[in-house]
């Protein structure tokens, strides 16, 4: 049976607000430099204020819509399930990705909407202060299991495990997957959260995920090992396709019980973020198209790099077929 969806994703709904500031600006935050961290209503509002006079941009973001939005940007199908208000904020998330072609079926709720400030230093890192908002509302009724049997794969971001009714609703997105035939990918998001779900993270590892998504940090938190490989073929063992990034020197793809090793590709850094989301968006777009894992690794390092050359999670310049199939050639 045609699928209607290549990738089905559910996600904690933000609004990315990005702005480029100094080392010192940061520093008088005092939140940790590079890392996410979990801010709430007045705090964000507190540093809003701050970035006042300071040249922001502003996009529909959290990780699987960034993922799910990159699908699209590469022609692909793609439906995303997360939770926004009625507000402002929440009506720019909602325009933003169905101008993209993205189906979004969740009615929007009173409240506030989730915002995530992500801060640029000079050295292109990246540091973010989520305020999930309504996002955080998002429970199992909101998943429906007719439209995640139109999909090829269903995928779930790990920071939806910070709250009970989120990572309800992505445990039964899974569950639903696997009574539907649909396959599953998961992305464990940050090293915070292993520390936090390790034993929940395995649990899904050695069950329902059919393709992990994780970087080198997160494999070695994951693993208690050091050598990239040794990690991936851990993992490997449990889960049926791995994707690990090692950021500037690459990727490495596990897939029937091989390594499959991926370029980096060479860039001038500016801002680090979303490109482990864009990856994410290479890979699942080129195995549910009908790449390779070897072209779909190809295509998606060449898109996270992209990312980074630019500021922010959004592809300035999304690829036309004409570049992937001479990426691909």
């Amino acid at each position: 049976m045609a699928k209607t969806y290549d990738v089905y994703g559910v996600g904690n709904s933000l609004v990315d607000i990005q702005a480029s500031v100094s080392d010192d600006f940061l520093a008088a935050l005092g939140y940790p430099r590079g890392g996410m961290s979990l801010v709430d209503e007045n705090t964000q509002i507190d540093v809003l204020g701050k970035l006042d006079g300071i040249s922001v941009s502003r996009c529909a973001g959290g990780s699987a819509a960034n993922t799910i939005m990159g699908i699209a940007d590469f022609g692909g199908k793609a439906a995303y399930v997360g939770k926004t208000a009625t507000d402002e904020i929440g009506q720019f998330f909602l325009k933003d990705m169905r101008e993209y072609g993205v189906r979004i079926e969740v009615p929007p709720t009173d409240g506030l909407s989730g915002t995530c400030v992500i801060l640029i230093t000079d050295d292109a890192e990246r540091t973010m202060l989520t305020n999930l908002g309504v996002s955080a509302s998002l429970s199992p009724d909101d998943i429906d299991p007719a439209e995640i049997a139109q999909a090829k794969y269903v995928y779930i971001e790990g920071y939806l495990f910070t709250g009970e009714s989120t990572k309800a609703a992505a445990l039964k997105a899974i569950e639903v997957a696997k009574a539907q035939g649909v396959k599953v990918a998961f992305t464990v998001s940050d090293p915070f959260l292993i520390d936090l779900f390790r034993d929940e993270f395995w649990e899904l590892i050695e069950g329902p995920v059919d393709l992990l998504f994780c970087n080198l940090d997160e494999a070695r938190s994951l693993t208690k090992l050091e050598d990239p490989i040794e990690c991936a073929n851990k993992i490997h063992r449990h889960a049926e396709n791995v994707a690990m990034t090692l950021g500037a020197d690459g990727s490495i793809l596990m897939h029937e019980n091989k390594a499959i090793p991926i370029e980096g590709v060479p860039c001038k850094a500016i801002d680090t973020t979303g490109a482990g989301d864009m990856y994410a968006a290479g890979v699942l777009y080129g195995i549910t198209n009908g790449l390779s894992w070897q072209q779909a690794g190809h295509l998606a390092s060449h898109a996270a790099s992209r990312i980074v050359s630019q500021l922010g999670a959004r592809m300035e310049k999304p690829f036309t077929p004409e570049e992937i199939r001479e990426l691909l050639a």
